[in-house]
């Protein structure tokens, strides 16, 4: 028993060796890059993308939390309508790969939504939209806002229930209508739990951005296609692109897991 213990306290005090090799590793392709002019040719050139990777996560993922959280609030309504179709929504979003959500928004979803805008603006005489006029970018921003708020939704409702129901009802005691419980009471203490999760969701969609890469939308991914394709330096070419997104996804990691454990130890 001792034993266990006592490897599990090393276990969790192991030194980050992975860390150590895959800085070595990044330093490694930092030179390349300062002294190889193919290297430093393919890094001007993919390094365009890296505004515009970050613009669609950042506005994805926040249009994915407001949706995520009505559709929470909503899966835990009293009104059977809302739960069920809060779950419908959850459970058929969640089914499709992203991917095909994508190419469903951008090619089948907005050629319905301009019909749709149009069956009501030509009544009103006015000039009708065309698919077209609703870019690309938006298009794959709208099909992650989609895909990733049926998945943040489950976390958002995972935390709420998670809150002490004797709290909920002490809050309602002291005659707090439903608004003033949760944004008081229940929210600030449901997101010490939905917030590592949620970090998780939001690494996972800077990877998941690539995916734009599809619609031909100017990212990392898409700019290290083109210019692959031009020059046939794949190889340079996939180790920047592999590096761009390693820097990002580890230091975002890392800051989350630094940012858990200074809450855990502020807790105690």
């Amino acid at each position: 028993m001792f034993r266990k213990s006592k490897q599990t306290g090393a276990s969790q005090q192991d030194f980050p060796y992975w860390l150590v090799a895959a800085c070595g590793i990044a330093v490694f392709m930092l030179i390349q890059i300062a002294t190889d002019d193919i290297y430093s040719q393919v890094m001007a050139t993919v390094s365009r993308g890296i505004g515009l990777t970050i613009f669609v996560t950042l506005v994805g993922f926040f249009l994915a939390s407001v949706l995520g959280l009505l559709l929470a609030l909503a899966s835990l309504s009293g009104s059977l309508i809302l739960r069920q179709v809060a779950r419908f929504y959850v459970e058929i979003v969640r089914g499709l790969p992203i991917i095909v959500l994508l190419l469903y928004i951008a090619f089948v979803g907005t050629p319905l939504l301009i019909a749709l805008i149009n069956a009501v603006l030509e009544p009103l005489g006015q000039e009708p939209l065309r698919t077209r006029d609703f870019p690309l970018l938006w298009r794959a921003i709208l099909a992650l806002t989609i895909g990733y708020s049926a998945f943040i939704a489950e976390v958002f409702r995972a935390g709420i229930q998670a809150v002490d129901k004797g709290q909920i009802e002490a809050a309602e005691a002291l005659g707090m209508n439903r608004w003033l419980r949760f944004r008081l009471i229940v929210f600030p203490q449901a997101l010490k739990t939905i917030l590592p999760p949620l970090g998780n969701d939001f690494v996972a969609m800077i990877k998941d951005s690539s995916l734009v890469s599809v619609l031909g939308v100017a990212d990392i991914t898409q700019l290290g296609k083109v210019y692959a394709a031009g020059s046939f330096r794949y190889f340079e070419t996939y180790n920047i692109v592999a590096l761009i997104y390693l820097m990002m996804t580890i230091t975002l990691s890392l800051a989350l897991r630094r940012f858990e454990r200074t809450r855990i130890v502020g807790e105690r």
